[in-house]
Parts: C-alpha cells; sequence; structure tokens
C-alpha cells in the first residue's frame, strides 16, 4: 500500500520500499511496511523502564495476558503484555484493580501498527517481599495437609454457644448477631474482641481464640473482619494464628470478602463465609425454614401411615371375605368326623392288638405247664435219691 502512486521523470514509478521515511514526498513516497519497521527500529533502542499503576483490565489468551496499566493520578493509561514465557515468574495473585509495579519495554507490532508494552517483571507496590514470603508459606502448608478438606470439622447443627472474635463495636459483630438472631432468636453469643490490623491484631486474635476454645460450651467461633487490601489483611496470614486455627478443637468459621489473593487464614479455616451476613446464616438455621421442614416431614409421615393403616384394613376385609372365615363350622365339622374315625379305626386297630397278644399269650402259658416237671409229680410221679450218692 502506498500513500500516493506518481511516475517519474522517465514515466516509472519507484518502489516505496526504496524511500526511506525521511526522505518521501508526496511523489516518492515510502510504504506502511517501511514506516512501521521505521519506528519499530527506533522503539527499539528503548531502554526497560520501572512504571508504576492500576491494572484495569486483564484478559489471557493463549497462555498470554494482555492488561491496561493506569495512571494512579490522572486517566493516562497504556496497553501491557505479559507473555507466558514471563507469566511464570510473576505473582499468581496479581488482578484487575490491583496496585503494581512493573518492568516494561516498548514494543511495536510491525504488521498491526500496534503500539504497547512487554512486561519482564512485576510486584505489588509494597508487598512483593510479604507477599513472596506469604506463597512461600502457603505451599509450604499444603504440603502439610492443613488445607486437605478431610482434616476440617463439620459445623454443628444448632450450636449452644457461638464464639465470637470480632473488633470492638464493629459493624460485623452487629451484623452476626442481628442476622443469627433473625434466624434462630435463642441463639446465644461468647464475644471476645481483638484488634483486626494492626501490631495487636496477631496476639489479640491468638489470646481470644485460646479462651474461646478452652470454654466446653462454645461449639463454634467465628472469626469476622472487614475486607481491605493486603497490607490490612497480612495478620490473618501469620502462621501463629494460621496453626492456632488449624490445631483448635471447635470449627472455625472466617468471614472475608471474596478476593483472588485472600489470607491464609481463609484456606485453613473450616468454612469460609464472604460477608457476617453469610457467616450468621451458616451457622444457625432458620427457625421458620425448620419448622416449615418439620410440617413438611410429619405432613409426608402421616400421608404414609393413612396409607399404609388403608392397605391394611383393606387386607383384613379381604382375609375376613374369604369363606373359610366367614362360615368355619363346615370346616370343623368335616374335621370333627374325620377325627371321629381317625380315633375309631385307632381304637379297632388297638384293640385287635391286644387280643392277639391275649392268645399268644394262653398259647405261651399252657405251653410251659406241659413242660413244667412240677406237672409230671403231680400225675404220680417221684424222683428219689439214696443218702450218700
Amino acid at each position: 500500500m502506498t500513500v500516493f502512486e506518481a511516475t517519474t521523470g522517465h514515466g516509472e514509478t519507484p518502489p516505496a520500499d526504496s524511500v526511506a521515511p525521511r526522505d518521501s514526498t508526496a511523489d516518492a513516497p515510502t510504504s506502511v511496511t517501511r514506516l512501521n519497521a521505521t519506528i519499530r527500529d527506533f522503539i527499539a533502542r528503548w531502554n526497560t523502564v520501572w512504571v508504576e499503576g492500576e491494572i484495569t483490565s486483564w484478559n489471557v489468551r493463549a497462555g498470554n495476558v494482555f492488561a491496561r496499566l493506569k495512571d494512579t493520578r490522572s486517566d493516562a493509561q497504556i496497553s501491557i503484555r505479559v507473555w507466558s514465557s514471563v507469566r511464570g515468574r510473576i505473582p499468581s495473585d496479581i488482578g484487575i484493580g490491583d496496585h503494581v509495579v512493573v518492568a516494561v519495554k516498548a514494543d511495536y507490532f510491525v504488521k498491526a501498527g500496534d503500539f504497547s508494552f512487554a512486561v519482564s517483571a512485576m510486584k505489588h507496590v509494597g508487598l512483593g517481599d510479604q507477599l513472596e514470603r506469604l506463597e512461600r508459606l502457603r505451599v509450604q502448608l499444603r504440603q502439610e495437609g492443613l488445607f486437605n478438606p478431610a482434616r476440617k470439622s463439620r459445623l454443628p447443627f444448632l450450636p449452644h454457644v457461638i464464639g465470637l472474635i470480632t473488633g470492638e463495636r464493629s459493624d460485623a459483630e452487629k451484623d452476626v448477631h442481628r442476622n443469627a438472631e433473625l434466624r434462630w432468636p435463642q441463639v446465644r453469643f461468647r464475644t471476645e474482641y481483638a484488634a483486626v490490623q494492626g501490631d495487636r491484631c496477631v496476639p489479640d486474635t491468638l489470646a481470644a481464640l485460646a479462651k474461646l476454645d478452652a470454654d466446653p460450651d462454645v461449639d463454634v467461633i467465628i472469626i469476622a473482619r472487614g475486607g481491605g487490601d493486603p497490607q490490612t489483611l497480612l495478620g490473618f496470614s501469620d502462621e501463629r494464628l494460621v496453626r492456632a486455627v488449624a490445631a483448635g478443637l471447635h470449627p472455625h468459621r472466617q468471614r472475608d470478602r471474596t478476593r483472588e489473593r485472600s489470607p491464609l487464614l481463609d484456606d485453613v479455616a473450616d468454612l469460609r463465609a464472604s460477608t457476617p451476613t453469610d457467616a450468621a446464616k451458616r451457622v444457625v438455621p432458620d427457625v421458620g425454614e425448620q419448622r416449615a421442614l418439620i410440617a413438611q416431614l410429619r405432613s409426608r409421615a402421616t400421608t404414609r401411615l393413612t396409607q399404609r393403616l388403608t392397605h391394611d384394613i383393606a387386607q383384613l376385609e379381604q382375609l375376613r371375605s374369604r369363606p373359610v372365615l366367614r362360615s368355619p363350622d363346615p370346616l370343623i365339622d368335616g374335621r370333627a368326623q374325620e377325627l371321629w374315625l381317625q380315633l375309631s379305626r385307632g381304637r379297632d386297630a388297638v384293640t385287635r392288638q391286644l387280643d392277639a397278644a391275649g392268645r399268644r399269650t394262653s398259647e405261651l402259658r399252657a405251653s410251659l405247664r406241659a413242660l413244667s416237671p412240677a406237672a409230671t409229680l403231680a400225675r404220680g410221679y417221684a424222683i428219689a435219691h439214696l443218702e450218700g450218692a
């Protein structure tokens, strides 16, 4: 493509690429490719610079990131590209709204005439080293199994006492109390106040946690705090606090705003809620819902019992309607006649056996008498023995 097409004095147009941009004229224009290449070569001499800003867009395509970086004090913006080869070297939790420092080098694409900056390094402003340490700790705790869902406790259906750790006179405390009491008016709390940011955050929270965890009446503990920037939330990633929650006897519920970069306490808690209202809803059941559920179950039980009784009554009526149960006399009379016949036959059989046995006994008695020596002597015979013989 050329801007103009003109002929030389000899009637021929010189090749556009042969004309450098600085030497171009209306009669001898340069090409778009030559112009873009010249711009690229000029920009390529620029050095890498560190620039600070806020990420306003973050789009991942084919492993590469195409983003926009906005000045923190004005509306000025630049386009940045993070190639896949560089993406693995920057913090994985960077996203829209983050305040970052970026090492960029100007890049100009000849084909599209597109100007942007290629990123070679990126880190959070003021939090780079801390976040790197937290990421290493996150990896270590995950390897130890502290984030494993299998080790987390199930929440009780209806806790007798709820332990609450929060800032004194905080909105979080009011929200938890109000929403829990709306769902279950008889709910009871045992509240321990602690600083939720600053130097006292970790020791105060540890002391409150130990006190509530040692209370046998407390069934579940809520750690309620507000959201905030990473610097504000650093206390809730302290290793001492994270391990204390993991080793606690009671189920713990951590309240936080949903963010890609969440404190480590969110990962080790038995359950994380997005807001104090959400925490209250998850800890105690809704009395109205439970009453409706009981009414539904009672209705189902009544229906099932009625169906069972109706079925059993129908079965009983069916059995009673059978001839043998409706008029059992013929069956009894028939069985009585049969029983009388059997008894008569048995009596005859016994009588015959007794008669036969009597005759046999008489025959044996006569034989015994005939063979007896006493019978011979009775006929006049004697048996004499000589004395001394």
